[in-house]
């Protein structure tokens, strides 16, 4: 696993800035970084540059949309 210069460290909490979608950095393998949701879930690949730590603001709204979209009936 090789880490980036510039990239939030694996287990830190991340912001991919095309969707403004929030994880948990899994990983740096190759060219990408991988996230996955908070919830759990299938993770998805993201240029490290494309990347920002989660602020504790952002987290936290990260947590409720996710909390929310549980407890909706289908």
């Amino acid at each position: 696993m090789t880490l980036p210069a510039a990239g939030p460290e694996p287990g830190s909490y991340a912001v991919d800035l095309r969707s403004g979608r929030v994880g948990r950095v899994m990983a740096y393998l190759g060219p990408d970084a991988y996230l996955r949701p908070l919830g759990g879930g299938r993770e998805w690949e993201c240029p490290p540059g494309e990347l920002k730590a989660a602020s504790f603001s952002e987290l936290l709204r990260a947590r409720v949309r996710e909390r929310n979209a549980q407890g909706r009936l289908p």
